[in-house]
């Protein structure tokens, strides 16, 4: 089941959540998690502005930098965030389940 964090504003509930899709759209946009340490105050905001993209793609951005100031506990809330981020990138390279048609893989060095 993935992730997910909920916030209500201003009488509007968001569900924020990462999908395969939503990094990828934010790693065309050019947003490197691997920053995070050495540029905090340029990707953190990043970072939390993606986990709109699943289900909130259209919320402006004044919007979602007005929930990020509101918000209280944000250490922990950018955990949260991370681990929700990592998410979708594990599951991407899981084994798949054992059954038939699993495809095997050979190199040549």
């Amino acid at each position: 089941m993935a992730k997910t964090i909920t916030i209500n504003f201003e009488g509007t509930e968001y569900t924020l959540e990462f999908t395969r899709k939503s990094i990828e759209t934010m790693e065309k946009q050019g947003f490197v998690v691997g920053d995070i340490a050495e540029k905090p105050m340029s990707t953190l905001p990043v970072l939390f502005a993606g986990a709109f993209l699943a289900h909130h793609r259209f919320v402006k951005k004044d919007i979602v930098d007005k929930i990020f100031a509101k918000l209280t506990n944000k250490q922990e809330f950018i955990q949260k965030l991370a681990e929700m981020y990592s998410e979708p990138l594990e599951a991407m390279m899981d084994e798949p389940e054992e059954s038939e048609g699993n495809l095997t893989w050979g190199a040549s060095w």
